[in-house]
């Protein structure tokens, strides 16, 4: 199957899936985030019963509403895409990826869409409470949307909790516990959330300091910044400290997606964090792939140590040591060793497929039993999917890609701490109108925050090639025995439309926020 693979279906099929995930995920984290603060401020409406505060949870309730209704689309569309362009993929762990998406769908985007429309169209129709409670569980709902799907693609990067099945050639759930509570998930959910909390933040900050640009709507601007300040402050906090989690995780279970954060390809103890590095090539390869070194870099001493194992005596492994193998004191499976494995395990699949075919019933049973052995899985058939590659450097992901999407998000995620920060102190001393400097950087922030949340995503998923299933399956093994001619022309289509659907939501939203919230007499 491998052997006569079209390389530009699957560079297409790749392309196709970014993009459409890209697209879609501008529009998702503001959605995550804003529920929240929409509800906070409908909370204090409900408490003190002032008309401003319904205002201001009107307004922002509306851009949200633009937000929502794009986003659900590119959402239906990503999901289709497994099934088209990924079909040997969906074949392989449908049984295990469909069920978190399943879940997704029956529980937390019924709970979304139902209550939705109360929160939209039941102002004055229900009870303020009623409505209050609407509000919460559509925040509610949203979150627990991104849970499942965030538990299906932790599930790709550290596969747990299922058994091969050789007789249908699939993974099969054993243990969905084990899936829900996949330290990658736990890990993911957390970070995921709280920089979409943290994105609405830096947007309603944004958005508000423009008010007060221009001198309008000055008091729900100034609440509306001491709100966003605070819930943006506490999530900046969330995101640092899940980020700081979901490295360790990382470096025990996608070990070279982690050396690769830090362009680390010589293993070594008291290891340093790289905090601002240029990259250049240099004339060492390992195979084909030019190996990186430093043009310039300042380093925290140890610190990637401690990061990883506690103290800075940890010996943090590189490229080398997880590609090629055993080092001078250090014992690695080189990916050389692993691809024999893997070679192993596939054969033995087929020669399972082979009894079969042949009625060699006693064989069959003897492979299957094989199978359903700790020790195969444990040593050849948790390298399964290095059976697919062709050579041990194709297990090295985009080294650049992955250290400057990294470094690049660790440092705007400081500046957005403090930008948070500052905007309470200002907004409580009430100083916003004599900093007019901090008012255009927090509105210059908006793009910022979102290349920041789309950097996550880079890193998360190129950090992790060539893998579609960490070990047990390669991209190239995943993708649809399609025609590229097929994935071009639908890759086109959907650019295209996502651009439109892009450009409408901005547009429209811009002309929202210039119209600005309704006023006393309209909103009743």
């Amino acid at each position: 199957m491998i052997e006569n693979l079209d390389l530009s279906l699957v560079d297409w099929s790749r392309a196709q899936f970014a993009l459409t995930a890209i697209y879609h995920w501008f529009f998702v984290p503001l959605t995550l985030g804003l529920s929240f603060i929409i509800a906070i401020m409908e909370t204090l409406y409900v408490k003190t019963g002032r008309e401003e505060w319904k205002r201001a949870t009107k307004f922002w309730m509306t851009l949200f509403g633009i937000n929502f209704a794009i986003g659900v689309a590119t959402g239906i569309i990503l999901e289709f895409e497994f099934g088209t362009n990924w079909s040997n993929y969906s074949w392989f762990v449908g049984d295990i990826f469909g069920a978190p998406l399943a879940i997704e769908g029956i529980l937390a985007f019924f709970l979304e869409s139902t209550f939705v429309a109360v929160m939209f169209f039941g102002w004055n129709k229900v009870s303020r409470r009623f409505h209050l409670i609407s509000t919460w569980l559509v925040a509610i709902g949203a979150n627990l949307s991104a849970l499942w799907i965030l538990v299906a693609n932790a599930w790709m990067q550290n596969p747990v909790g299922m058994v091969f099945n050789p007789e249908t050639a699939r993974n099969e759930m054993v243990d969905f516990w084990a899936i829900l509570f996949n330290p990658v998930a736990v890990d993911k959910f957390m970070h995921t959330i709280t920089s979409g909390f943290l994105l609405a933040s830096i947007f309603v900050i944004g958005v508000s300091s423009w008010y007060l640009i221009k001198k309008r709507e000055e008091w729900l601007a100034k609440r509306s910044i001491l709100i966003a300040g605070i819930f943006g402050f506490l999530s900046s906090l969330a995101v640092a400290l899940t980020g700081d989690s979901s490295a360790r995780t990382l470096a025990k279970v996608q070990p070279v997606k982690f050396a690769a954060f830090e362009a680390l390809y010589e293993g070594k103890s008291n290891a340093g964090l790289v905090a601002i590095g240029l990259l250049k090539k240099s004339d060492e390869t390992i195979g084909e792939k030019k190996v990186r070194d430093f043009v310039m870099k300042i380093e925290i001493p140890g610190f990637l140590s401690v990061m990883t194992g506690g103290d800075k005596d940890t010996y943090v492994p590189g490229i080398k040591d997880l590609v090629l193998g055993s080092s001078q004191d250090r014992q690695f499976i080189s990916v050389e060793q692993k691809m024999i494995r893997g070679r192993y395990a596939r054969d033995l699949l087929n020669e399972y497929k082979e009894a079969k075919k042949n009625n060699n019933h006693a064989r069959a049973d003897e492979i299957k039993n094989i199978f359903s052995g700790k020790d195969f899985i444990n040593d050849y058939f948790s390298y399964f999917g290095y059976a697919f590659l062709k050579s041990p450097e194709d297990a090295i992901p985009n080294v650049p890609v992955a250290f400057y999407s990294f470094h690049l998000m660790v440092m705007l995620g400081f500046f957005f701490i403090a930008l948070c920060a500052l905007s309470v102190f200002l907004v409580l001393r009430d100083n916003l109108h004599k900093n007019r400097w901090f008012l255009w950087v927090a509105l210059l922030s908006i793009p910022l925050v979102y290349l920041t949340s789309e950097l996550g995503w880079v890193l998360a998923e190129m950090g992790r090639q060539p893998w579609i299933i960490q070990d047990l399956m390669p991209v190239s093994a995943a993708v649809s025995q399609i025609k590229a001619g097929s994935v071009i022309t639908t890759f086109i289509l959907f650019a295209v439309l996502f651009t439109a659907l892009l450009t409408a939501e901005v547009s429209i939203m811009l002309k929202q926020i210039k119209s600005g919230p309704k006023h006393q007499e309209e909103i009743k």
